[in-house]
């Protein structure tokens, strides 16, 4: 188990930091196995599930695309065609559903104007001006942008959640709160840029993080106990 010095040596070497990372990936996987995610039909559906997820829990964003399911408005032409107001009465469960449907509405007219609602056309846009023009959206900000370029264009965009700051921070690889890019290219600079590879590991912590490294942590149970500056306390 490292110590805060070894610690500190893991974030300043690179391929120390690789192999850390490695086993800590080897470790979720054969605790919890390949994860499907992210959970959705088609790739619309997970922009959607992108948008709606934001500050809220996955349960509530399940009951508004259900709504938008019922409804028969899982596509950007429907989407395009209902009434702003009516899109967020729909999507209520999700919160914020004002500016989550105004955030929906504009990235459907973005996918029109864009990609002529071919969706899959994104593969085909290089990285970083996709995300640009995501972030340009009302109300994408980074982890929806990298959802959509990660599930959605299959872009090696790595995803920083509130899991994944949850976990590197007890594992004590970074000390105080830092900005998204921090955590961003913490991955992105220690890992091979395979987006399939990013999409597992995404998913891997969010699974470990509701299983045992939850708010109040479920240490003893946890498979990176030996590993986590967190855990130690509790062996």
């Amino acid at each position: 188990m490292p110590n805060k010095t070894s610690t500190k040596k893991i974030i300043q070497n690179t391929d120390l930091l690789t192999n850390f990372l490695e086993n800590i990936y080897q470790s979720l996987y054969k605790r919890y196995g390949p994860q499907y995610w992210w959970p959705a039909d088609n790739p619309f559906e997970i922009a959607l599930g992108a948008i709606l997820g934001q500050n809220t829990n996955w349960n509530n964003a399940e009951k508004a695309l259900a709504a938008l399911r019922s409804a028969n408005m899982l596509s950007p032409v429907k989407i395009n065609k209902i009434s702003q107001p009516k899109l967020a009465q729909l999507i209520y469960s999700s919160g914020f559903y004002n500016v989550k449907a105004k955030t929906i509405k504009l990235f459907v007219k973005y996918l029109y104007h864009r990609f002529n609602n071919n969706i899959n056309a994104m593969e085909y846009v290089d990285m970083d001006s996709l995300r640009k023009e995501l972030l340009d959206l009302f109300g994408i900000g980074q982890e929806t942008a990298d959802d959509i370029l990660l599930y959605i264009a299959k872009k090696p965009s790595f995803i920083i959640d509130s899991y994944t700051r949850r976990i590197v921070d007890r594992l004590q690889l970074s000390s105080l709160p830092k900005p998204y890019s921090y955590y961003k290219t913490f991955f992105m600079d220690a890992l091979p840029k395979n987006y399939l590879i990013f999409g597992e590991y995404h998913a891997l912590l969010i699974a470990l993080a509701k299983d045992t490294c939850r708010i109040n942590p479920i240490c003893m149970k946890c498979c990176l106990i030996s590993m986590c500056q967190t855990g130690k306390y509790y062996t």
